[in-house]
């Protein structure tokens, strides 16, 4: 009887160690199975649009789980969407939970721009047409701030003290979370004009 009892405990533990394992909790999930999630892209349902190598896999996958239906309307939005003829203005998806903010601008040198960050969304970021540079710091290497917090823009804006620099082009799209310092809207090269894309996700 005891046996038996040994048995079904063993049983019991060993089905709760492999429901865990097979969570859609990604907060417990190893390196391994973070990017085998990721290189899937199984989250795009369809895109044909490549995430930059510089997305945070980890930091992606727990936002995408803990609201999978506002990530899947958003890439929803930009398969299914014809990106090059939409309107100049702010597009909304679902209320303040999801919108995209499409512009058309000249790329601006490089000490005419800021890095900035975002705490209650995170950026997806598609350059339609043209290119820019992107640059991206952690918020550890934050310096000044040069415009404090302003929670009706859910924007501020800062120095950093080391950045990495990328560019930005219609074959893949960027991913800012609220630890990722960005500045946008550098010239690639020669001051040209962009169209661009920024839907934003409520964390």
């Amino acid at each position: 009887m005891r046996n038996a009892g040994v048995i079904i405990l063993l049983f019991l533990s060993m089905s709760l160690i492999q429901s865990c394992s097979n969570s859609s909790d990604p907060t417990g999930w190893n390196e391994e199975k973070i990017n085998k999630w990721y290189e899937s892209g199984k989250y795009l349902n369809g895109l044909a649009i490549t995430p930059d190598e510089s997305i945070n896999k980890r930091e992606f996958a727990i936002a995408y789980f803990g609201n999978k239906e506002r990530w899947d309307k958003a890439f929803a939005f930009l398969k299914n969407t014809d990106l090059k003829a939409l309107e100049v203005k702010k597009h909304e998806l679902d209320g303040d939970n999801l919108f995209a903010l499409v512009t058309e601008y000249i790329t601006k040198n490089e000490e005419d721009t800021k890095f900035e960050a975002h705490k209650k969304y995170a950026d997806i970021q598609y350059t339609i047409s043209g290119s820019e540079q992107i640059s991206v710091s952690p918020v550890t290497k934050k310096g000044e701030i040069l415009t404090p917090y302003d929670e009706t823009k859910d924007l501020e804006f800062m120095t950093v003290s080391e950045s990495t620099h990328l560019i930005a082009t219609p074959e893949k799209f960027f991913l800012f979370f609220p630890s990722d310092l960005h500045r946008p809207g550098v010239k690639a090269g020669e001051n040209a004009q962009v169209k661009k894309v920024v839907v934003k996700v409520k964390l």
